[in-house]
Protein backbone atom coordinates (compact mmCIF):
# COMPACT_ATOMS: atom_id res chain seq x y z
CA UNK A 1 0.00 0.00 0.00
CA UNK A 2 1.48 3.38 -0.96
CA UNK A 3 2.40 5.77 1.83
CA UNK A 4 3.85 9.23 2.26
CA UNK A 5 5.20 10.95 5.37
CA UNK A 6 6.35 14.48 6.15
CA UNK A 7 6.81 16.63 9.21
CA UNK A 8 6.66 20.35 9.79
CA UNK A 9 7.13 22.78 12.66
CA UNK A 10 4.63 25.14 14.24
CA UNK A 11 6.02 28.09 16.18
CA UNK A 12 3.54 29.01 18.88
CA UNK A 13 3.25 32.33 20.72
CA UNK A 14 2.05 30.59 23.87
CA UNK A 15 -1.26 29.08 24.96
CA UNK A 16 -3.94 28.84 22.33
CA UNK A 17 -5.07 27.07 19.18
CA UNK A 18 -3.15 27.28 15.91
CA UNK A 19 -4.81 26.12 12.71
CA UNK A 20 -2.76 23.63 10.67
CA UNK A 21 -5.44 22.50 8.20
CA UNK A 22 -3.75 24.03 5.14
CA UNK A 23 -0.42 22.39 5.92
CA UNK A 24 -2.11 18.98 6.30
CA UNK A 25 -4.08 19.45 3.06
CA UNK A 26 -0.89 20.37 1.18
CA UNK A 27 0.88 17.23 2.42
CA UNK A 28 -2.09 15.07 1.41
CA UNK A 29 -1.95 16.69 -2.04
CA UNK A 30 1.78 16.01 -2.41
CA UNK A 31 1.23 12.38 -1.39
CA UNK A 32 -0.76 11.70 -4.59
CA UNK A 33 -2.91 9.28 -2.58
CA UNK A 34 -6.51 9.39 -3.76
CA UNK A 35 -8.26 7.18 -1.20
CA UNK A 36 -7.01 6.36 2.29
CA UNK A 37 -6.31 8.07 5.59
CA UNK A 38 -4.06 10.77 6.94
CA UNK A 39 -2.74 10.51 10.48
CA UNK A 40 -1.57 13.73 12.13
CA UNK A 41 0.60 13.41 15.25
CA UNK A 42 2.15 16.02 17.57
CA UNK A 43 5.43 14.90 19.15
CA UNK A 44 5.07 16.64 22.51
CA UNK A 45 3.58 16.05 25.97
CA UNK A 46 2.39 19.60 26.60
CA UNK A 47 0.54 20.25 23.34
CA UNK A 48 -2.23 18.35 21.57
CA UNK A 49 -4.41 18.25 18.48
CA UNK A 50 -8.10 19.02 18.16
CA UNK A 51 -10.58 19.13 15.33
CA UNK A 52 -12.65 22.20 16.08
CA UNK A 53 -14.84 24.82 14.46
CA UNK A 54 -12.75 27.03 12.21
CA UNK A 55 -15.32 29.66 11.23
CA UNK A 56 -15.79 31.54 14.51
CA UNK A 57 -12.65 32.05 16.63
CA UNK A 58 -14.81 32.56 19.74
CA UNK A 59 -15.56 28.80 19.77
CA UNK A 60 -11.84 28.07 20.15
CA UNK A 61 -11.45 30.80 22.77
CA UNK A 62 -14.29 29.20 24.77
CA UNK A 63 -12.47 25.85 24.53
CA UNK A 64 -9.25 27.46 25.79
CA UNK A 65 -11.07 29.15 28.70
CA UNK A 66 -12.81 25.88 29.57
CA UNK A 67 -9.47 24.09 29.86
CA UNK A 68 -8.04 26.96 31.94
CA UNK A 69 -10.89 26.44 34.42
CA UNK A 70 -10.89 22.62 34.18
CA UNK A 71 -7.15 22.33 34.92
CA UNK A 72 -6.04 25.56 36.61
CA UNK A 73 -2.38 26.46 36.86
CA UNK A 74 -2.60 27.40 40.53
CA UNK A 75 -3.48 23.89 41.74
CA UNK A 76 -1.46 23.66 44.98
CA UNK A 77 -1.17 19.86 45.13
CA UNK A 78 0.59 19.37 41.76
CA UNK A 79 4.08 17.94 42.37
CA UNK A 80 5.43 18.07 38.79
CA UNK A 81 6.18 21.81 38.56
CA UNK A 82 9.90 21.88 37.66
CA UNK A 83 9.24 23.98 34.54
CA UNK A 84 6.77 26.33 36.22
CA UNK A 85 3.12 26.44 37.27
CA UNK A 86 1.88 25.55 33.76
CA UNK A 87 4.00 22.36 33.63
CA UNK A 88 1.64 19.74 35.07
CA UNK A 89 -1.56 21.43 33.85
CA UNK A 90 -0.21 21.30 30.28
CA UNK A 91 0.39 17.55 30.58
CA UNK A 92 -3.11 16.94 31.95
CA UNK A 93 -4.70 19.06 29.21
CA UNK A 94 -2.78 17.04 26.62
CA UNK A 95 -3.96 13.76 28.19
CA UNK A 96 -7.58 14.96 28.10
CA UNK A 97 -7.39 15.74 24.39
CA UNK A 98 -5.32 13.83 21.80
CA UNK A 99 -1.85 13.70 20.32
CA UNK A 100 -3.13 12.32 17.00
CA UNK A 101 -6.06 12.55 14.63
CA UNK A 102 -6.97 10.22 11.75
CA UNK A 103 -8.95 11.73 8.88
CA UNK A 104 -10.27 10.02 5.73
CA UNK A 105 -8.81 10.98 2.36
CA UNK A 106 -11.23 10.84 -0.56
CA UNK A 107 -10.43 11.99 -4.10
CA UNK A 108 -7.04 13.20 -2.86
CA UNK A 109 -8.47 15.56 -0.24
CA UNK A 110 -8.97 15.48 3.52
CA UNK A 111 -12.67 15.05 4.27
CA UNK A 112 -13.34 17.51 7.06
CA UNK A 113 -16.80 18.87 7.67
CA UNK A 114 -17.78 22.33 6.48
CA UNK A 115 -16.84 24.10 9.73
CA UNK A 116 -14.01 21.81 10.86
CA UNK A 117 -10.34 22.65 11.06
CA UNK A 118 -7.31 20.87 12.49
CA UNK A 119 -5.60 22.77 15.29
CA UNK A 120 -2.48 22.44 17.36
CA UNK A 121 -3.57 23.16 20.93
CA UNK A 122 -0.64 24.72 22.77
CA UNK A 123 -0.95 24.29 26.53
CA UNK A 124 2.19 26.17 27.66
CA UNK A 125 2.36 29.93 28.25
CA UNK A 126 5.77 30.40 26.64
CA UNK A 127 6.38 30.22 22.87
CA UNK A 128 7.44 26.79 21.64
CA UNK A 129 8.49 25.01 18.46
CA UNK A 130 6.14 22.04 17.96
CA UNK A 131 6.79 19.21 15.51
CA UNK A 132 3.84 17.76 13.61
CA UNK A 133 4.26 14.42 11.82
CA UNK A 134 1.87 13.55 9.00
CA UNK A 135 1.46 10.09 7.46
CA UNK A 136 -0.79 9.40 4.48
CA UNK A 137 -1.62 5.83 3.45
CA UNK A 138 -3.94 4.49 0.78
CA UNK A 139 -4.04 4.14 -2.96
Amino acid sequence: MPSHAESFEVRTRGKGTYEITREIAAIVGRSEISTGTVTVFVRHTSASLVIMENADPSARRDLELFFDKLVPEDTPWFVHTMEGPDDMPSHIRMALTRTSEVIPVILGRITLGTWQGIFLFEHRRAPHHREIVVSVVGE
